[in-house]
């Protein structure tokens, strides 16, 4: 006898539908599946045949074969035990067949029958186009796929309850939440308040600009600075998170394990900070079907870099396009992903290799070949994707011990969201386009012309600094971004003087290379 069961599946972020088919016929005994299972898929023969005998069922002592169709795409995982377990149950007449019809099951099994939670939920549940169908989850995850809001959801905790929700005998109550109200529960708190942060107003101003036109930087400075404190300081001035960039850092952070127990939705954004040994595949993503790197968990947040020189240049190169494009496509045998990189990259670095050249307090003890070569360790065409570079220089005893508070993080978000405000009215008109990050040569044109005399001035700027094409552009859009945040319609002079300050990693790199 056949029985088909809707279940799903996830490929990148987006989950598809399949079909479990199950078929029991005379024979004699096996069990096969096919279907471009993998080896995870494939060892839910001995789950569900477990799961079976232990919830009281009657195991078939036949020919079982399953298919997952579509059949040109590979599954993986162990979502497919729960339907696979109620094919096998209506295929066989243990529960009527007509049960399944309108459900879409989800669920891992354990070998007494209980049912496991899964990664990537919320992923499979959006997908669905078809409101009619109901959904069955594991309990664990019932609260984080009610978040879709478009979708009947109902939570089961073992495979007993399941075929015994399908049958009638067992009422399981609708899983419901109020997104809005969750969402706007209470505001994000973060780890860092820049009114923590002692001096490095520089530093600071850098970060504000950063946050208010979605700029990458870099910092440097000797080690014990605060360049660290700065970065983690960054999340807590940024705009706060729409609905839809929360739902979508969930659904990331849930394909990927890393939600939060108990916390079906991320409210904070995320602050990435993987160790200068990650390879290219942790950073980018990667695996036989691609999952998230951290360029990927850091959308709508912050990825932070420290120690820059030390990362591997092969990875660091590997960053360049996901900078420019905002996602990056990982391409594999089994299938093709695209996953969102929207996010601001924060680094950091020492000097030199000793770590205290241009410190006024400690001398330098590197050569200038040395400090040379340590500096053209950073790409060419990664240092052009970096907009803001900035010094952060040892603090003086009195800068440590001044009592007077700065700014906290509220007063800046003020400025930054006003700045956010202006430029999203700007690109109204313009899809895909948020922010003076995002601008290509066309809106560079139209919304950063320089008057005669600032055109003047940062033609000297170019023929003196020797700037790249993609540098001209990326000052402008710091320029632009400048005039934002002070609420102006045009560039002026000091806006583009200030935004050309910000190269004190070119200046150093300058140096170093006139005394090697």
């Amino acid at each position: 006898m056949l029985a088909i069961v809707n279940s799903c599946s996830l490929l990148g972020l987006k989950g598809f539908n399949v079909k479990v088919e199950v078929d029991v016929s005379g024979g004699l005994p096996g069990f096969h599946m096919v279907g471009l299972p993998d080896t995870s898929v494939r060892e839910s023969r001995e789950r569900v045949k477990a799961a079976i005998k232990n919830s009281g069922f009657k195991f078939p002592p036949k020919q079982i074969t399953v298919n997952l169709a579509p059949a040109d795409i590979r599954k993986e995982g162990s979502a497919f035990d729960l339907p696979i377990a109620l094919g096998i149950l209506a295929a066989t007449e243990q529960i009527p067949l007509s049960a399944l019809e309108g459900k879409i099951v989800v669920g891992e099994l354990s070998l007494n029958g209980d049912v496991r939670p899964l990664n990537g939920v919320l992923a499979m549940v959006s997908a669905t186009e078809n409101e009619t169908m109901e959904f069955l989850v594991p309990q664990q995850n019932s609260y984080e796929a009610a978040l879709s809001g478009s979708n009947t959801v109902y939570g089961v905790s073992s495979l007993n309850e399941a075929a015994h929700f399908l049958t009638g005998k067992t009422e399981i109550p609708q899983t419901h939440v109020d997104i809005s109200e969750i969402f706007s529960d209470q505001e994000a708190r973060y780890e860092v308040d820049m009114e923590q942060i002692k001096g490095q107003e520089s530093a600071k101003r850098a970060l504000e600009i950063a946050a208010a036109g979605n700029h990458n930087v870099l910092m440097v400075g000797p080690p014990g600075t605060g360049k660290t404190l700065l970065a983690k300081a960054l999340p807590s001035i940024l705009p706060g998170l729409t609905l839809e960039e929360t739902l979508q850092i969930t659904k990331i952070y849930s394909i990927s394990g890393l939600l939060p127990e108990g916390i079906p939705l991320v409210k904070k954004r995320p602050f990435r900070a993987p160790h200068h040994n990650a390879s290219t595949a942790s950073l980018i993503g990667g695996g036989t079907i691609p999952k998230p790197g951290e360029v990927t968990l850091a959308t709508h947040g912050v990825l932070f870099l420290d120690e820059l020189t030390e990362f591997d240049r092969k990875v660091l190169d590997a960053l360049r396009q996901p900078l420019e494009d905002g996602s990056v496509t990982i391409s594999r045998v089994n299938a093709a992903v695209t996953y969102p990189t929207n996010f601001i990259l924060i680094t950091a670095m020492n000097p030199c290799n000793c770590g205290f050249l241009s410190d006024p307090e400690r001398e330098c003890t590197c050569t200038p070949y040395a400090i040379s070569r340590y500096l053209t360790k950073i790409s060419g065409p990664l240092l052009d994707r970096i907009d803001l570079q900035v010094e952060v220089p040892r603090l003086k005893y009195e800068e440590l011990h001044d009592y007077k508070k700065g700014e906290t993080s509220a007063e800046i978000k003020k400025r930054v969201e006003a700045a956010r405000k202006i430029q999203r009215e700007r690109f109204k008109d313009y899809p895909g386009v948020e922010c003076n990050s995002q601008m290509d040569g066309e809106l560079i044109n139209k919304f950063c012309a320089l008057d005669k005399n600032t055109e003047e001035f940062y033609k000297q700027v170019f023929d003196s600094l020797k700037l790249s094409i993609r540098m001209h552009n990326r000052i402008l859009k710091i320029a632009r971004t400048i005039a934002d945040l002070e609420g102006n319609d045009k560039i002026s002079e000091h806006n583009l003087a200030e935004a050309v300050q910000y190269r004190d990693y070119d200046r150093l790199l300058a140096d170093s290379q006139v005394f090697s």
